[in-house]
């Protein structure tokens, strides 16, 4: 039986924390923690699955604060049910230097926190992302009498998370799909930071999301009765994901700033915070006060976080008795390992079969792959018949098949970012998904959190230039490259050939803290003999020395990726025939060169040859770094066209003729144009 008294007072603890932290910061969002108190309040102390003890249980409910601005909702409601270390000064350390309480949640630096949010939209594609995880692992280990998988998704969203259209994309896949353990409060309190709602937002979001196939309920969110039953019938629907439409008032309390928008993204002031506590009936002079009751009550969390994780423990050492060879499987998988011995099922490409693209060699990889890693599961946003990313014979994961590993998508690039990310932070799955380079753009909100959680997703970008060819310049990527190895923790890979393209799968599949993005060719290239890509100095390096000067002497350096390496090959062949000592360097990616010793930078970019010429089809924004004040680059630097790509990278420049000239000039001081920096 609950205790009115004491549910309000745990309510309001989590009010005045808000305000406390806020306005010690002098900087934060009050408003939405004040004003979804109540509804947290009740998923967190009736209805949520955890162990503070041991935040990453590995059936546990998750939760996921999509409205990221409203942080110290949650961490409140991790101080106070004692997740560890989450003392009551980080509390006090809001938004400061070193703390474990910024300004929004961060995977990884914040115990309890399950995906980096904020960005708003994206904690919304990311919960669809971990419910559909949960299924596709109770499908693959779950068996009668034994549920090792068994856990609902619940998120809270915003006015602002639904206006962004990510979640619609997400919204509309999560109810093809059926996923009826996913729950999302939705803290309708019709306030953003410009003002009402009204002013730009006056859809009628039950019909919408009725629409999408979801279950939609209305409530009063400060009804505490209303919201549990609301959450009891989100529960039983197993058919549908759910939305708790709940109204609420921001800044709930405030004499003066409740319902308005100065109370988002603003302290409420000294004099209005005693008002409110006032209002509240708390002491006016206290700060960051916490009553007994209140602790005592919310630290319940740890005995039944560990009673439900010790139930479910017994679950597993059970099944680790009748399904041995299962639970190993659920071991490794959970751990991020890779099976001993997945290597062997790599198809290396003999040279003798003729050129190929590299989309198709990643396509033979993942098919090649897949037998040996279950976990591996991904799909495309609408292109797999491009991409070359459906797995055969491995059937779709859909609504009736929570066992297919080929993800459909859909036209939803941001959304597939947004839910990979999410299958990613659930754990025991490696994932992937394809689509256009050019499309990395309708993704890369989502890209950059990955890198910023360290998340081990691949991303596969095929159609990697203007050699995707009639198309023309809406679909041929141009500033892409660049724009993709200027986010930090994303490595980048343009192979130049099949084999490349073996190596580069490998070293997305053994990482375990970081996105990986390949970048692939629609046209056929020459391919390369293995052991000169895989050798001691091979592609795991970023960089290597793929033809060196015949003479022993380097005169010159060309450097290229992808498909221009051929290109390079052969004009390093007509530049020897000219007695210049040329070496040409494959660097499939920047970063993994970087990563390397110095040393063996050195080694492969001697320093005293600043005769250098980059050969890339995008611009030449970052290159200066490897070709230095002496070197040039042969680069994009508008956007291209639709004809054959034979005719465009002729008129491009990308011949053997122009490599010549152009090397020929840096040779002679006339072609340095790209300055130091």
């Amino acid at each position: 039986m609950s205790d009115p008294a004491l549910d309000q007072l745990c309510i309001n603890t989590i009010r005045t924390l808000a305000m406390d932290a806020v306005e010690q910061a002098k900087s934060g969002h009050p408003g939405m923690p004040m004003g979804a108190a109540a509804m947290a309040y009740v998923l967190w102390a009736r209805f949520l699955r955890h162990n503070p003890a041991d935040p990453a249980w590995p059936d546990r409910d998750r939760f996921v604060l999509s409205a990221g601005h409203g942080s110290m909702l949650l961490y409140s409601l991790l101080h106070l049910t004692g997740y560890e270390p989450f003392g009551l000064d980080e509390l006090k350390h809001f938004r400061q230097w070193g703390s474990r309480t910024p300004g929004h949640p961060e995977y990884g630096l914040v115990p309890g926190a399950e995906a980096t949010t904020g960005p708003l939209g994206q904690g919304f594609g990311m919960g669809v992302g971990m419910a559909i995880a949960e299924r596709m692992l109770a499908a693959r280990f779950n068996r009668p009498g034994y549920k090792v998988v068994d856990h609902y998704t619940y998120g809270l969203v915003s006015d602002g998370d639904l206006m962004e259209g990510v979640s619609a994309e997400a919204a509309s896949l999560a109810g093809h799909l059926h996923l009826g353990k996913l729950i999302y409060l939705y803290d309708d309190n019709r306030v953003t930071i410009e003002g009402s709602t009204d002013l730009a937002f006056s859809e009628d979001t039950e019909r919408r999301f009725d629409a999408y196939g979801w279950q939609v309920q209305r409530v009063d969110g400060d009804n505490l009765q209303a919201v549990e039953t609301a959450l009891h019938a989100a529960r039983a629907e197993a058919d549908r994901p759910t939305l708790i439409m709940a109204r609420t008032h921001i800044a709930h309390g405030s004499p003066h700033k409740q319902d308005s928008s100065e109370a988002h993204g603003a302290p409420l002031g000294e004099a209005e915070v005693r008002l409110t506590k006032k209002a509240l009936d708390w002491p006016e002079d206290a700060q960051f006060f916490i009553p007994d009751a209140v602790l005592t009550h919310m630290r319940r969390a740890l005995h039944s976080g560990g009673v439900a994780q010790e139930a479910w423990l017994a679950t597993l050492s059970a099944y680790e008795k009748d399904y041995p060879e299962l639970a190993r499987e659920w071991g490794r998988v959970m751990r991020g390992d890779l099976p001993a011995g997945w290597e062997s099922r790599l198809p290396w490409i003999n040279p003798s079969t003729g050129p190929m693209a590299t989309r198709e060699a990643s396509g033979q990889v993942l098919n090649a792959v897949a037998p040996a890693l279950a976990e591996l599961v991904g799909g495309s946003a609408d292109l797999a018949p491009s991409t070359l990313t459906y797995l055969k014979g491995s059937g779709d994961f859909s609504a009736t098949n929570h066992a297919g590993r080929n993800l459909r998508f859909g036209v939803r690039e941001h959304a597939m970012g947004a839910i990979l990310n999410g299958m990613a932070l659930h754990g025991g799955l490696r994932v992937y998904g394809g689509t256009f380079l050019v499309f990395s753009d309708y993704m890369r909100p989502a890209i950059r959190l990955a890198a910023l959680m360290h998340l081990p997703v691949t991303y596969v970008f095929t159609h990697d230039s203007i050699g995707l060819g009639e198309d023309g310049p809406t679909h041929q990527p141009v500033e892409h490259l660049a724009a993709l190895r200027a986010i930090p923790n994303l490595t980048v890979i343009r192979p130049a050939d099949a084999n490349e393209t073996v190596l580069a799968w490998t070293v997305a599949l053994e990482r375990t803290k970081g996105p990986v993005a390949l970048v692939l060719s629609r046209q056929k290239l020459p391919v390369l003999e293995p052991k000169t890509v895989a050798g001691a100095d091979g592609l795991e390096h970023g960089a290597y020395v793929l033809a060196d000067a015949r003479g022993g002497k380097v005169d010159l350096i060309l450097i290229a990726t992808g498909s221009e390496v051929p290109l390079a090959l052969q004009a390093r062949a007509a530049l020897e025939g000219q007695g210049i000592g040329t070496r040409v360097v494959s660097m499939p990616s920047w970063e993994l060169f970087e990563a390397q010793s110095p040393a063996y930078r050195r080694r492969v970019l001697p320093p005293q040859v600043t005769a250098r010429l980059a050969v890339e089809a995008g611009v030449a924004q970052g290159w200066s770094r490897y070709v230095g004040p002496q070197g040039d680059v042969l680069s994009i630097e508008r956007f291209g066209a639709s004809a054959p790509q034979q005719v465009l990278f002729r008129e491009y420049g990308f011949t053997v003729e122009n490599v010549v000239h152009r090397a020929l000039g840096v040779l002679s001081g006339a072609g340095c144009g790209v300055p130091s920096i």
